[in-house]
């Protein structure tokens, strides 16, 4: 039976949201733009031949509109507050601390998120129709800007599924970096004001007039928050989040709960150091009560709820030129471009190396060989550059192309799927089985001493070494080894002492050195806590991992991909056939835990320690039954203090929590370290 006019329109409107559900939230297209831009041309040419079938919220309506005369104020019907900053640990960790205070100490669940730094917008809808959005303004008025925000990319103009009967989601509005780029030099091209950066062009966007213009801004949505709700309530706001999603509306990338505010200052750790793998800029990690009762009992000030925070990070300039621009190639093949500066003072340390994140982020900067560029240095981010001096050029600058080929095996390069990413796509390549040994072998990993950086090369380039497994069979050519340029018997000997010696490290430090993305020493410690063996851990259920302390969905699903890969299940098969320690069985170590002199203690350890580094008592305090934890609480039972101990030693003495010299607390373990 042949499909009325009127089931076909219907038809292509679900299947394009539901396209763009699969596109712009999950990352998981099922056709080509092609097709998807085939999809779209029908349902215009069919709304344009029967337009007595024409829809306000049919997906052709995003491309915007005709221009409007100005903008309406509109009052929120809950007001937009700011958010309280921090911009240390001790700042974060007296947040936390006044939180538990507030509620009585009673255990609270904390949501870690980037603060994507965009516009702030409110998307209402009513009876799943989008009917208005509004930016922050003062917080408690805004300007009404839906004519523009139906052009946002990913942002449905009918919700999918139920939704309730008044739905206000509240987000930030953003350009990506790779979009910004090819805006930036659009506006150049046609001899317009050059955009400064991506959060001033979505900010101008949204005041345009033209929904036509705002849409070659090519905006997008990212969902933080829940104002208005009428027709439904949520228990907590991770239940919120789920369901906005199941509606089709993108929430921020990376997103996950943890149980504890320790835990989420880890993690919120954990997403600083991966924030170069992102294609929106990001201006702190924001920590969140997640049960949402809880926030009603701790309220607002007239400024900012106290039921958040973002933690920022307090940022140090200088400017110095760039002598020149080197790429790296990464463990995971990907190529990584650097900016070789000549040496600068920032925050009391000399930078010489700045990173460029990728080729997007160079055409964004506009960066040359021989710029004067600002570098700056925040917190435990790794320096990068943040603008050119154009204004000190002279006309000996030289531009930088990113290489075609691999620098290292010269494979053509290939773009992630994200498209942020340039990789060499050669599993066999050089510099990628380099980095992954040196990363194995390091002191956070399996920590084999004697096995560096230049050993590693020449034990690669001359085919020793292939596989991680490799490592272990090293034995087998030692008449060879000592033959080595700067290689002798005794320091062969030694080398493939401490090789084996790191045959029984404990199974934390496996599965750090395995570099599962998502998986650092913290969360590899709370997955061989839990599971006891590898072989546990690689038969456990995506349900099963994220039930682990500190855990979320996002680590689960990285860890159970790893395992039921075919690389993955070959390096555990050839690590297993040489004889790594792969852990003993939970219920053999929770037998004995009870018995360990540091059962159930939170030890914190800090400053400089004579006899030990910072990560060796760390990893003792866990063989001994105890937690090493990152931040001082009232729930830390002492505090173990090196030298230069700085405010985590303060914080102790203020919270009235015992305080051990190194010697002290080797005493209280009965000299086990």
């Amino acid at each position: 039976m042949t499909r009325s006019v009127r089931e076909e329109i219907e038809h292509l409107r679900n299947e394009i949201r539901r396209h763009d559900v699969l596109y712009y939230q999950r990352a998981q297209p099922e056709i080509s733009d092609a097709e998807y831009d085939r999809l779209m041309r029908r349902l215009e040419q069919l709304e344009r031949e029967h337009p007595e079938y024409d829809s306000p919220d049919s997906p052709t309506k995003k491309v915007g509109g005709a221009p409007i005369e100005g903008f309406v104020t509109v009052e929120h019907r809950v007001p937009m507050l700011s958010i309280e900053n921090v911009f240390n640990e001790a700042e974060l960790a007296e947040f936390g601390a006044r939180v538990a205070r507030q509620i009585g100490n009673a255990a609270i669940e904390w949501l870690v998120e980037y603060k994507v730094d965009g516009v702030a917008l409110a998307l209402i809808y009513e009876r799943g129709v989008l009917t208005r959005a509004v930016t922050r303004g003062d917080g408690r008025r805004g300007d009404d800007v839906t004519h523009n925000a139906r052009t946002l990319r990913g942002v449905p103009l009918r919700l999918l599924g139920h939704p309730p009967a008044v739905l206000e989601v509240r987000g930030e509005a953003y350009i990506s970096n790779s979009d910004f780029v090819k805006l930036r030099a659009e506006h150049e091209r046609r001899g317009e004001e050059p955009l400064k950066n991506p959060r001033n062009a979505a900010a101008g966007a949204l005041k345009l007039l033209d929904p036509q213009e705002c849409a070659r801004r090519k905006l997008r949505f990212f969902a933080h928050s829940v104002g208005a709700l009428e027709g439904v309530q949520y228990r907590t706001h991770t239940e919120f989040l789920r369901a906005i999603q199941g509606f089709g509306i993108p929430a921020v990338p990376g997103t996950d709960v943890r149980p504890s505010f320790e835990s989420a200052c880890a993690y919120a750790q954990e997403l600083m150091e991966r924030l170069h793998e992102l294609d929106f800029e990001v201006d702190g990690i924001v920590l969140k009560v997640n049960d949402l009762a809880i926030r009603e009992r701790l309220g607002s000030t007239s400024k900012s709820p106290r039921w958040i925070v973002a933690y920022k990070w307090e940022k140090y300039e200088a400017v110095t030129r760039v002598v020149d621009i080197q790429v790296s190639v990464g463990k995971t093949g990907t190529l990584t471009p650097v900016a070789l500066m000549e040496p600068v003072e920032i925050a009391g340390t000399t930078v010489s190396r700045a990173s460029l994140h990728n080729q997007d982020e160079i055409e964004r900067l506009g960066v040359m060989i021989g710029d004067w560029v600002v570098v700056e240095k925040a917190g435990k981010i790794i320096p990068h550059v943040v603008r050119v001096e154009e204004h000190r050029r002279d006309g000996t600058q030289r531009p930088f192309h990113f290489p075609k080929r691999c620098p290292d095996c010269h494979t053509p390069v290939e773009r992630d799927e994200g498209g942020v990413y340039i990789r060499c796509p050669n599993p066999a390549c050089p510099a990628q089985l380099r980095e992954s040994v040196r990363y194995f072998a390091s002191r956070a990993a399996m920590d084999i001493e004697g096995l560096g950086v230049k050993l590693i090369e020449q034990l690669t380039e001359q085919g020793f070494i292939r596989s991680f497994a490799d490592i272990y069979r090293l034995a087998e050519h030692r008449s060879k080894l000592i033959e080595l340029e700067r290689q002798g018997e005794k320091s062969i000997d030694n080398l493939l002492s401490a090789i084996e010696a790191s045959k029984n490290r404990p199974l934390w430090r496996l599965l750090t050195a395995l570099n599962i993305r998502h998986v650092g020493q913290r969360t590899a410690q709370q997955l061989a806590e839990h599971f006891g063996t590898l072989d546990a851990l690689a038969a456990a259920t995506v349900e099963e991992i994220s039930a682990v302390e500190d855990v979320g969905p996002v680590i689960a699903r990285s860890v159970h991909h790893f395992f039921h890969s075919p690389v993955g299940r070959q390096i555990v098969a050839e690590l297993r056939a040489v004889g790594l320690n792969f852990g003993q069985p939970a219920a053999r170590k929770a037998h004995t835990a009870d018995s360990l002199p540091l059962s159930g203690k939170t030890v914190v350890v800090t400053g400089t320690l004579q006899r030990y580094r910072r990560e060796e008592v760390q990893e003792l305090i866990h063989q001994l039954g105890g937690k090493a934890a990152s931040s001082v609480s009232k729930n830390t039972d002492f505090v173990v203090a090196g030298t230069d101990a700085g405010s985590k030693l303060a914080k102790a003495r203020e919270l009235g929590v015992k305080v051990l010299t190194e010697d002290e607390f080797l005493q209280l373990i009965g000299g086990r370290g």
